[in-house]
C-alpha cells in the first residue's frame, strides 16, 4: 500500500497532493480543451490528443491499482478551501545518470494567477524532490514570453544557465528558450527564507 502524499505549510493558501477519483474529469477538461494556461505552457510544441489522452488513462489507471511511483512524477495542485485541482507540478529526468531533473508546473485556472500560488506549489514540490531523491541539481525550462515563469523562477533562487536565442516560436515570433537551474545546497540556503515569506 502506497502513503498518500499531501504537502502543505500552514500558512500556504493550496497544497501539493496526489490523484484522486475526482481530478480525473477536471484535469481532462484542462487538457483537452482550450485554455489560456496553453499560450505560455510550451505552445511551440504540438498537442496531440492521443497522447494526451493516453497520459490521462495512465493517471487513471495509477489510481485504480494504487501504482504510483515512491518518488511521485505528477501532483496536484489544490486549494485547501475546496481541495479542487487547478494545476499539476512535475518533473522529467534531463539526465538520469547524472542525478538531473527538470521540473514543471501548470495553473490552469486563470483565476488564481498572480496571487503567489505558483510560489507556494513550487517551494513545496522543489522542497519534496531534494528531500526523495539524491539529485544535486534542478532546471526549469521556459520561453522569454513567459514573463510570469520568468519571474517565478528568480523569486526562488534559480539562476539563468542557458539562452537559446530566437529557438522557440510562437505565433510565428521567434523567443529565446531560457534554461534555469538551481543547486541542492542553493536551495537550501533559501528553503527556510522562501517558506516563511508571506505570499
Amino acid at each position: 500500500m502506497i502513503n498518500t502524499t499531501y504537502l502543505t505549510k500552514s500558512y500556504f493558501k493550496i497544497c501539493v497532493r496526489d490523484w484522486k477519483h475526482e481530478d480525473i474529469n477536471i484535469y481532462s477538461r484542462w487538457m483537452l480543451e482550450v485554455h489560456k494556461w496553453q499560450e505560455f505552457d510550451g505552445p511551440y510544441f504540438k498537442r496531440d490528443p492521443e497522447q494526451i489522452k493516453t497520459h490521462i488513462t495512465d493517471i487513471s489507471n495509477n489510481l485504480k491499482n494504487n501504482s504510483f511511483p515512491e518518488l511521485r512524477k505528477r501532483m496536484v495542485i489544490a486549494t485547501k478551501e475546496s481541495d479542487q485541482l487547478i494545476g499539476t507540478v512535475s518533473y522529467y529526468w534531463t539526465s538520469r545518470e547524472s542525478n538531473w531533473m527538470s521540473i514543471g508546473i501548470g495553473i490552469y485556472d486563470e483565476s488564481y494567477w498572480s496571487q503567489g500560488i505558483g510560489k507556494e506549489a513550487l517551494t513545496l514540490w522543489i522542497q519534496y524532490l531534494f528531500d526523495n531523491s539524491d539529485i544535486v541539481r534542478l532546471d526549469l525550462r521556459t520561453w522569454s514570453g513567459n514573463i510570469g515563469m520568468i519571474k517565478l523562477a528568480e523569486k526562488l533562487g534559480f539562476v539563468e544557465e542557458a539562452r537559446f536565442r530566437l529557438a522557440r516560436l510562437v505565433n510565428h515570433v521567434a523567443y529565446d528558450g531560457l534554461a534555469f537551474g538551481i543547486l541542492r545546497e542553493e536551495w537550501k540556503a533559501n528553503f527556510d527564507a522562501l517558506s516563511g515569506t508571506t505570499f
